[in-house]
């Protein structure tokens, strides 16, 4: 599968801006139901490519902040409501994570506490499939997705932080004035 064709079930998805990440996963795993087993599978597959390249120590701070704090499963479900807002969203987000603290719904967090995660998002292949098929998406190797825990820097450390996301760090650790 092409980056464009992955990436055109997610615009068509998006198509008449809706509601929610769910509904953007139901409409993904709708399309996608129709298609060939095997082009199910493969997109399943670059979906991993994408939370393999977005997959960055710094990105996963940025959801850190922006969620007031994300493990694992929170930093991959972060990265899904993010897929879920299309191809420049995801390219910019991993190209300079501070980029987040422009998005409206995001500052508006800040004030909040919102939290952005959609994990209903990752899982649009494995219910195509199933949707499909009758049966559960066979499972191949998978790649690591995300760095190990044990080798993050400390996203507690405030000056770090500061450092390196200032933007989102004004908007989540500053205090409110």
């Amino acid at each position: 599968m092409r980056t464009d064709d992955f990436w055109a079930v997610i615009d068509r998805a998006t198509a008449d801006r809706p509601a929610s990440p769910a509904a953007v996963a139901e409409r993904a795993v709708a399309e996608l139901a129709g298609c060939d087993p095997e082009e199910i599978v493969a997109w399943g597959r670059h979906l991993e490519k994408v939370m393999v390249a977005s997959g960055t120590e710094d990105l996963w701070a940025a959801a850190y902040l922006i969620n007031s704090g994300a493990d694992e499963a929170g930093f991959d479900a972060f990265r899904g409501w993010l897929i879920a807002h299309g191809r420049k969203a995801v390219a910019a987000a991993v190209q300079r994570p501070d980029v987040l603290a422009n998005v409206a719904v995001i500052k508006a967090a800040a004030d909040t506490g919102a939290v952005f995660e959609a994990e209903e998002v990752l899982g649009i292949a494995a219910r195509a499939y199933e949707q499909a098929t009758g049966a559960a998406m066979p499972v191949g190797e998978r790649p690591r997705t995300r760095p190990e825990v044990a080798d993050l820097w400390d996203f507690d450390d405030e000056d770090e932080m500061r450092r390196r996301l200032p933007k989102l760090s004004a908007l989540f650790l500053e205090p409110p004035m």
